[in-house]
């Protein structure tokens, strides 16, 4: 049995009464306690394993943004951020906190934004274990010594097995996360995705930061070389954004959520990172594979009759994750704080085949593709998904981002050219032709490719321009085949090759019609040519 004395606090002042608190727990007896619940199980490599029901992934039609003073003038309302009734949320909020009084909660003390200057205290607290040890993965710790005087400034509330009644409450239906900027607080409910704890508090960075910080909140992952250089990974989910950021030549600042500060510094928001773990193997995911140990959540996977994990099933789900500490990574960056940012790269799985593996930016091109935010989805990710579909998410990160996407693309474009920082576009797609066609882009490749950028082995490389895109392509890259650089010569059917260029172009321009009234000039003329 788990030994389950601590700290004694009270949350009278949050509305939740007679509740047993289990305060900061440690990571251990979290696992063990969700393993005696029945919650959970420990699979072969340590790791506590879990099924989070319902909701395997975020359900992004039930996150809302109250509307008040503070967000009415500032937020950019729609389907994306939806808005709230604030009477409205003040009764469920009650309903909630009623819900949790004189139950067992698990209650944690953290913070985000590794940068002192920037630190925002979060006080966590959930109805289960598995939740409380995703936010202890996932959020930064703070030291005993600290935890003596923590006052916390946000609060996160996560009642998985709360569910609404859409008629009475205003939600869509039984589960939802609303943020309310001028309460500080995040409420969640009805679900029991992990996902939607640290994107709460992301979304909330995101607004908070460039309207009052004057600092820009990134859906990146970045890293240091070994001249303090600063790589930063725009990309959405499965474009390679963790895996391309975790490598062993370079010390890793995080994995997925960054502030870039008006001082050219860049710093992670989280403790943790949060991976999926789809066809993953320890040739090609060395560090994440090696992550998956005591400590660590594994969500929705599934075993084999020997007990270990099979990466391949997708029988529950295509969003298998794991969440894990930052310290389970070996190679990390000391303080999680980089500076003098060098290169810029946005990952994208082009599933059409068409974009180039890599290809140079203009700050123009750098602001219309970061607004555009471009990846592909390919049947089975989605349902209703039975053949590639192009997936348009602004700043990389649409669902999270209160703003107008030109407000921080303004604000990229701006540091990039104070900073003097390169921008690629990297394909981590296919080549030689479309999804069941072609095949994916070779990680080894995309690798290889980076690492030249990195290494200023690009600086000085003969570039030729996509008659299309409009995209400077190198003619030539170290350990990686020419005939890779250009899609088109890739493709058998060069005619073919062509018409889907001109297809995915087009529709480039289509999504790219709701900012037009938003968009310089520059911006307008990073697009692609026809």
């Amino acid at each position: 049995m788990v030994n389950l004395n601590s700290k004694s606090i009270s949350l009278e002042n949050l509305g939740i009464s007679n509740a047993t608190v289990r305060y900061n727990l440690s990571s251990d007896e979290l696992h063990a306690i969700t393993i005696e619940k029945g919650q959970g199980v420990e699979a072969n490599t340590g790791a506590l394993a879990i099924n989070t029901g319902k909701f395997t992934g975020r359900s992004p039609k039930d996150r809302f943004i109250v509307m008040d003073d503070v967000t009415k003038d500032e937020v950019w309302w729609g389907d994306i951020n939806i808005p709230f009734d604030a009477d409205k949320f003040d009764k469920l909020y009650n309903k909630v906190t009623d819900y949790l009084s004189e139950k067992e909660l698990f209650v944690r003390d953290s913070y985000v934004c590794a940068d002192k200057d920037y630190r925002t205290n979060i006080k966590v607290i959930t109805e289960i274990p598995s939740s409380n040890l995703f936010a202890h993965n996932m959020f930064l710790r703070p030291t005993e010594e600290e935890l003596e005087n923590f006052t916390a400034e946000w609060t996160l509330i996560a009642a998985t097995n709360f569910q609404a009644d859409p008629e009475v409450d205003g939600t869509r239906q039984q589960n939802f996360a609303i943020l309310n900027f001028s309460k500080k607080i995040v409420l969640i409910g009805g679900t029991g995705y992990t996902g939607e704890i640290k994107k709460g508090i992301f979304s909330a960075l995101n607004f908070v930061l460039p309207v009052f910080k004057e600092t820009l909140p990134m859906h990146c992952s970045a890293n240091v070389g070994k001249n303090d250089d600063t790589a930063i990974f725009f990309g959405l989910s499965g474009t390679g954004k963790t895996t391309l950021s975790a490598d062993p030549e370079r010390r890793l600042i995080g994995d997925d959520e960054h502030g870039w500060t008006k001082d050219n510094t860049v710093f992670n928001f989280e403790g943790g990172c949060y991976a999926k773990v789809i066809d993953l193997t320890e040739e090609k995911e060395p560090d994440i594979f090696k992550a998956i140990k005591k400590g660590a959540i594994l969500e929705n996977v599934v075993f084999k009759k020997d007990g270990s994990v099979d990466f391949e099933d997708t029988s529950i789900t295509q969003n298998t994750r794991v969440s894990y500490p930052i310290y389970h990574i070996d190679n990390i960056q000391p303080g999680s704080i980089g500076k003098n940012p060098k290169n810029i790269f946005f990952l994208t799985a082009d599933a059409f085949g068409v974009l180039p593996p890599i290809s140079k930016l203009t700050p123009g091109q750098a602001a219309y593709h970061f607004i555009s935010g471009y990846t592909a989805k390919v049947a089975g990710t989605e349902e209703g998904i039975n053949e590639p579909t192009p997936s348009f998410s602004a700043c990389f990160g649409a669902p999270f981002m209160p703003l107008h996407p030109t407000r921080y693309a303004e604000m990229l474009s701006k540091k990039m050219k104070d900073a003097g920082v390169n921008v690629w576009l990297i394909n981590t797609g296919w080549t030689g032709g479309s999804y069941g066609t072609g095949s994916r882009m070779k990680l080894k490749y995309t690798r290889a490719m980076i690492t030249e950028v990195l290494e200023g082995n690009m600086d000085n490389a003969t570039f030729v321009k996509h008659p299309i895109f409009g995209l400077e392509m190198p003619t030539n890259c170290e350990n990686v085949p020419n005939e890779v650089l250009n899609p088109k010569d890739t493709w058998a059917d060069k005619a073919a090759y062509d018409v889907k260029a001109t297809e995915l172009a087009n529709s480039f321009r289509k999504n790219f019609a709701k900012y037009e009234d938003y968009a310089n000039e520059e911006i307008m003329n990073g697009g692609p040519l026809v």
